[in-house]
């Protein structure tokens, strides 16, 4: 699927599929993800990074969970794969990482773990809990663990009934603006 196709695609699937419940809390899919990408605007977040927001959870979108039950457990990393092709590392790699960010968080933020939602508490013992000592250090190591984490801050507080923000396709120019182009023959 090209690029324009491809984000035609996504869009599509968050005004059809997407406004169903999402894994237990109170909000749809598609309400969770523009509610995270409206959070990186409001930040001033760079075009790639509010990408991510977007996109996050782009695998629930594309493969419905019920059909894969494991999907919770490797949905940031689907998600990274689907999209790195399309957009590249700056896109990619925060939504690839943003579970690791959770993790992360957990291990070495104190008060962390409390503010998570009954859902995302839930959710956590299957990704593996809190990172160990290593795998954070690990994790701080990467070059994208501070938008990774940034996102996940954005994920965690998207979850307001009601809260308004741009619609889908309000983020369609800045996704097609961001496809990697392909390479001259």
């Amino acid at each position: 699927m090209t690029g324009p196709a491809f984000v035609a695609h996504c869009l599509a699937r968050l005004r059809e599929y997407g406004r169903t419940a999402y894994l237990g809390e109170r909000v749809s899919i598609t309400e969770h993800m523009l509610q995270a990408a409206h959070a990186a605007e409001r930040a001033g977040a760079p075009p790639a990074l509010v990408a991510a927001a977007l996109l996050h959870d782009i695998a629930y979108v594309l493969h419905e969970p019920a059909a894969d039950p494991g999907l919770d457990v490797g949905h940031a990393a689907l998600g990274g794969r689907l999209l790195a092709p399309r957009f590249g590392p700056a896109v990619s790699e925060p939504v690839r990482l943003h579970v690791a960010a959770k993790r992360y968080l957990c291990a070495v933020e104190p008060g962390y773990r409390a503010a998570l939602s009954p859902a995302s508490v839930r959710t956590l013992a299957a990704q593996g809990g809190p990172l160990t000592d290593a795998e954070a250090r690990e994790f701080e190591a990467s070059p994208h663990a501070a938008d990774a984490v940034r996102l996940r801050r954005w994920d965690e507080a998207a979850k307001v009934i009601g809260a308004p923000v741009p619609d889908v396709d309000h983020y369609r120019p800045l996704l097609e603006a961001l496809l990697r182009r392909p390479e001259p023959a």
